[in-house]
């Protein structure tokens, strides 16, 4: 028996998400399946982020445990010869046997991309979130600066989460703006549930004029979701990289 992580790039527009769910199909049920039928075996995968409906992914990982001989670095391009075109597999290897993609220390990296013009753009609709509003980057950059460090992030965590702490630390903040396109790009040790998208809807009612940057600090300080901003849409999110320590 071996241990196999797999690097994963995947449109999340047409999945109910990472996680294995009853309500629809997902990335993760796709793979489990397509990777049983290529190792004649039943494979469970335990993904690394559980990526919520329509959002996007360059990098989630995700492990299994296998007793075909197919070497692990051949996996990937095994797989995705039966995968669908919107799910890829970018890299395969084996791993030590107790390797856990959730519970190993990594940092992770997510870009929110927002449209920002008169008019909508049909072919950025299913990969960046659009709105109207004249947004000023500084004002959403000063605003991000807030963020770094380690800080109790409970504002920005979405109903229902399940987790120990709300602490986690930000490592690096970015948002630069080409023509139309804004992109936000966060680095940290881990996010709470739907935590970059109501970072994300925050930030813009800060480049927006209806916050300041400095309402960012006691929206943290607060601890409490109805002082943070709205939740904006999957489809601007994309899980870039998740980097584990050595």
């Amino acid at each position: 028996m071996k241990r196999v992580m797999l690097e994963i790039a995947y449109d999340g527009t047409n999945y109910c998400g990472w996680q294995v769910q009853p309500n629809g199909i997902t990335v993760q049920e796709v793979i489990n399946q397509k990777l049983s039928e290529l190792l004649k075996e039943p494979i469970e995968t335990i993904g690394a982020s559980r990526t919520d409906a329509g959002v996007h992914a360059l990098g989630n990982v995700a492990v299994f445990d296998t007793s075909a001989r197919m070497p692990g670095e051949k996996i990937s391009y095994a797989l995705n010869q039966r995968l669908p075109e919107d799910i890829r597999i970018q890299m395969s290897k084996e791993v030590e046997p107790d390797f856990h993609p959730r519970y190993r220390n990594s940092r992770k990296t997510y870009e929110y991309r927002i449209l920002n013009k008169k008019f909508p753009v049909p072919t950025k609709r299913l990969y960046s979130h659009f709105t109207y509003l004249p947004l000023d980057v500084e004002k959403m950059r000063k605003a991000g600066e807030y963020l770094l460090g380690e800080h109790d992030f409970k504002s920005f965590c979405g109903a229902g989460a399940q987790v120990k702490t709300t602490v986690r630390t930000i490592y690096d903040f970015q948002i630069k703006k080409e023509d139309n396109e804004i992109c936000m790009r966060i680095t940290g040790s881990g996010f709470l549930y739907n935590m970059v998208r109501i970072l994300a809807g925050t930030l813009i009612e800060v480049g927006s004029g209806a916050r300041k940057p400095e309402d960012m600090l006691e929206i943290i300080e607060a601890k409490d979701r109805k002082k943070a901003g709205a939740t904006a849409p999957a489809r601007g999110l994309t899980l870039i990289k998740i980097q584990y320590e050595e």
